[in-house]
């Protein structure tokens, strides 16, 4: 398995990726990325931001994520508390695709974003998700990230927020 940036000529595996992504969330009855998201563009900006990453196995594109340093949706937190106020690497658009679930990719991701987020000296990993994703819950939980509380996104929709504070090399 290799974690890299994702480059320009992945976006159509990667959109492959999210539309797997939409279906599998809409059987669980959920409206969350139900509207084309994650889209196009928005893979593009990812890329063109340089944090966009992609997962291979084999040489073929099986998963993708964003990591970023900051997140203005989790400026507030209500129905809870981040577990700490320092710095952290927030985690985004996890997708990967149907064949490959269940092959330890999600972890590996994990991973991945724990030691990028140690080379930096951030203190812990965030990520949200809907309330009904429990897939992804799980996931988290499995991980060892703690649900923290709800955040808002900027369309006002609710997300359950998570952490996942990191062992520091100091």
């Amino acid at each position: 398995m290799k974690i890299r940036k994702s480059s320009v000529s992945d976006i159509n595996n990667l959109l492959e990726i999210f539309d797997e992504a939409r279906k599998t969330i809409a059987t669980l009855g959920i409206d969350q990325w139900q509207n084309g998201y994650p889209s196009f563009d928005v893979v593009r900006e990812d890329i063109s931001l340089s944090r966009s990453y992609a997962v291979e196995i084999d040489g073929s594109v099986c998963g993708t994520f964003v990591m970023m340093e900051n997140e203005p949706t989790y400026n507030e937190i209500f129905e809870g508390e981040w577990l700490g106020n320092e710095d952290y690497i927030a985690i985004h658009r996890v997708a990967i695709s149907v064949k490959n679930r269940g092959s330890g990719i999600s972890t590996a991701i994990i991973n991945y974003a724990s030691d990028y987020a140690n080379s930096l000296g951030s203190a812990s990993l965030r990520i949200d998700t809907h309330s009904g994703n429990k897939v992804m819950r799980i996931m988290l939980e499995k991980n060892g990230f703690i649900h923290c509380g709800t955040i808002y996104l900027e369309n006002g929709d609710p997300r359950v927020a998570y952490e996942k504070v990191l062992l520091t090399n100091s």
